[in-house]
This record gives C-alpha cells, structure tokens and sequence, in this order.
C-alpha cells in the first residue's frame, strides 16, 4: 500500500471564524497546519502519494505544500468545482491513482486527529480479503456518529444511522473516518454526483454482498470538528499524547515557535502553543490554548483552553476559557469570556465590555 487519498474539502462551518480564511485541514495544531501531521504519519506507514481532495479554499493547499518532496511524498491536488460528498470525491480523484485494480488505497478524512496503526488496518485488510477495511473506534456515547456492528471475525454487518433511542444502541464502534479501498471498489462508485460514502456507498456494497471488514483500534482517537475539540487536539500533540512525528520541537508543557517572544515571568502550560512571530507579555498565564502567528497577549491576561487567531490582541487582564477569537480580533482590556464564546475576524471588543463578575 503506497496511494492515499485525502479528504480535505470540507468548509469547516463548526470551527468558524478559524475557517473563515483557512480551510480546516491548514489550521495550526502544535505549530503546524493540522493536515501536516496526517500526511507525516501516512509517510511513516510506507505511503509515497497522496492525492489531495480538495474544494473549499482549494488555492490555499498547493502554495503550501508543493509536490510534497519536503515530507518524502509525492502530492497531487484535484479540485471539485462542486462539493461531491465523501464518496463522490474519492470517485473524482481516483484516476489518479496508480495502483492495480487489486492493490490497496488507503483513505483519511482531514479533520481525524488519530493514533490509528495504519499498518495493521492494511495487514487486516490483506489477510481477510476485504473489499474494504474500516478503521472503528470505541466510544462511550455514541448517539452523536454512525455506529458500525461486526461479527466475531470483524466482518461489518450493517451501517447504522446516529441512534435515537437506547434500543438503537447496538454497539459501541463507529466509523473512525480511515479506510483500506481495493482500488477496483473506488471505481464503482458513479461519477460526477454527489456520494456519501457512508449512507450510500458503504451500505450499497453491504447489499451487493461485498466484504467490508473492521479493524477497532482503540488508540487516541479526536474528530476536530468543533473548536474546543480543535484546541485540545493540538494540546495533546504538544503533550505528546497523540502521536505525530511533525510536532516541531520536543513534546513537552509548551511550545514556543521560533521568532516569538514570551516574557520571563509569562506562564505556558497544559501544551500551549505560541506560534512564529507571536508576543506573550509579563504576568500572562496561558493554559491549554494555541496562540497562533503574530497574535498579542498584553500584560496579565489570563487564557485556557482558547485559540486565539492570526494577529489577534488579547487586552491587559482579559480573562478567557474556552474562547475562540478569530484572526486579527481585538479583545480590549478588563473583559471576560467564558466557554463558547466566538469573536468574528477584526472584531473590536472595548476595554470592559464583556463581564461577567462585578467590575471590583
């Protein structure tokens, strides 16, 4: 298995404003576009090309990354002029596929942050003659995906919708978003519409009698779907609890990117990053939080579990958790905001505009 196909089309609507000017898949985590990590890893498990998926802000992804000689890889991009779905994107992209009609392509959606052994999901696939092979995961709730029966040998036995009720339930494992495609199987599904792989293509296979087989591998496992969930999937690749081998620099409490600047008495911890160019001044504490290029943490500001954006300014003894401010924002001083809480790009907020203690 040497062919991979990347799924990074996507708008990224739940992470807006950090999608507003950049496509979800090229959001910094742990001080590199997120999507740097997934091709690293599929490098490290013998991938050498990669075809890109590519439709929202597709300009952005080339300029980049280029041919991919830098990471070992050869990378190619094909750009839907419509979106086409899962299915429908990995139909477009195929032809440029090298691979045998019995050879296998490895499939990633862009916004898994996984441990996954793509090794073992490929042995898995090979040694039980699958026509595809899906990554599944454990999870302790599983109402919010579609949950992914198998018998005893791993072999799925249906696809089901998100449940509703607890006697839809069935399982624990869902659809992890990592796939081993026979190549001939990437050539069935109908071109030029949209597909979703996994309410039409994955059942429709089921019904043809094809063999889908699962592999759980119960490894860190976070979709990076939502902000919060973004700023903790970088924090753990500081941490070093997600593996990548692209983090740059030592995994540790913090990482500070070269060329920003972070006072002596400043305190970084909980995996926070401090992109290129950044300032952090005396008496700010950050938790958790990734602050992305050229942003300003002015004196004494207190910041967790937040993403702050690219030329962003948080004001002296602003207090933020769970926040998410958007690229050159403006949080004046003396404001408070609390879990949730979406600033827009170039926003302005004034000094002691947003509390929620006493002004004492």
């Amino acid at each position: 298995m040497t062919e991979a196909i990347l799924l990074v089309g996507g708008k990224g609507t739940r992470l807006r404003p950090l999608t507003v000017h950049t496509p979800k898949p090229m959001v910094r985590a742990a001080g590199v576009p997120f999507l740097t990590h997934q091709l690293a890893r599929a490098r490290a498990a013998g991938v050498e090309h990669i075809v890109l998926a590519t439709s929202y802000l597709a300009e952005v992804f080339e300029p980049y990354f280029g041919d991919g000689s830098a990471l070992g890889l050869h990378l190619e991009y094909v750009t839907e002029e419509e979106p086409l779905g899962t299915g429908g994107a990995l139909r477009n992209v195929a032809p440029r596929l090298h691979s045998a009609p019995d050879e296998p392509v490895l499939v990633f959606n862009g916004d898994i942050l996984t441990g996954l052994d793509i090794r073992a999901l490929v042995r898995t696939h090979e040694e039980t003659g699958a026509d595809v092979s899906l990554h599944l995961t454990k999870v302790a709730d599983p109402r919010a995906y579609g949950l992914v029966p198998t018998d005893d040998t791993g072999r799925v036995l249906a696809f089901l919708e998100k449940p509703q009720t607890p006697q839809e339930i069935v399982t624990d494992q869902i659809n992890a978003g990592a796939y081993v495609f026979n190549r001939s199987v990437l050539d069935t599904i109908p071109p030029g519409r949209p597909v979703s792989v996994e309410r039409e293509t994955f059942p429709g296979l089921l019904s043809a009698g094809a063999h889908l087989q699962g592999m759980v591998d119960s490894t860190y496992w976070l979709d990076l779907g939502t902000p919060a969930a973004f700023v903790r999937g970088s924090a753990d690749l500081v941490l070093g609890r997600a593996p990548s081998p692209a983090v740059p620099g030592r995994c540790g409490d913090r990482l500070v990117l070269p060329t920003a600047v972070v006072a002596p008495d400043a305190k970084l911890t909980g995996g926070t990053v401090v992109g290129e160019g950044a300032f952090v001044a005396e008496g700010a504490r950050v938790s958790g939080s990734t602050i992305l290029p050229g942003a300003v943490i002015e004196p004494g500001a207190v910041i967790t579990d937040s993403l702050i954006g690219d030329r962003a300014r948080i004001g002296t003894r602003s207090v933020l958790t769970g926040a998410v401010i958007g690229d050159g924002a403006v949080v004046g001083a003396d404001n408070e905001l609390r879990d949730g809480v979406r600033v827009w790009c170039d926003a302005r907020i004034p000094a002691g505009a947003v509390r929620f203690s006493s002004d004492q």
